[in-house]
């Protein structure tokens, strides 16, 4: 599509010709997938971000006044959808982290109220990653296999051997340091 052809169509898109805009999407799609692609490096959060920009696109396209190239305006609204996508994972990380420790001292005071003891380990234990913990916890705790673990997890078994190593490594580093 040369310069003159995307004006039109950005000029009709923005008169209300849905075709004119679908037209634009067919031929920026790829481009724009691909810079998600390699900016997220997760191919189902670029086409959901695709689809956003697009979105965003069509919404506010008499906003877009010709000054820059259509596709630098298109990467400029992917991109800053991306960031509000990392900073809201980062906050919803924060929230978990959050109700993770009110999760273990409402265990560890239930333990103490029932006259049992809450160990050092279990503490060491609770603050490991879900990653490690969950297969220290079932290779250790309720002796599943590792080819075992791999199914229920959905990981390969060299993949839970090197999660329970990292896991109890951690809880060793943590135990020599207190």
């Amino acid at each position: 599509m040369d310069t003159q052809e995307e004006q039109r169509l950005i000029q009709q898109a923005k008169e209300g010709n849905d075709e004119a805009f679908t037209a634009l999407f067919h031929y920026h799609y790829s481009f724009l997938y691909k810079y998600l692609l390699k900016l997220s490096l997760h191919p189902d959060l670029s086409e959901e971000l695709v689809q956003e920009t697009f979105l965003k696109g069509y919404i506010h396209l008499r906003s877009f006044q010709g000054r820059s190239k259509f596709s630098t305006w298109l990467i400029s609204i992917a991109s800053r959808l991306y960031l509000d996508h990392q900073k809201k994972r980062k906050r919803e990380w924060k929230r978990n982290q959050t109700v993770t420790e009110e999760t273990i001292r409402k265990i560890k005071w239930d333990v103490s109220a029932k006259g049992a003891e809450w160990s050092e380990t279990l503490d060491l234990f609770s603050k490991l990653d879900p990653k490690l913990r969950t297969p220290v916890l079932l290779r250790h705790y309720y002796g599943y296999t590792y080819a075992e673990i791999g199914v229920m997890l959905q990981i390969k078994e060299g993949t839970v051997k090197s999660r329970v190593h990292k896991g109890l490594q951690q809880i060793r580093k943590e135990w020599d340091d207190e």
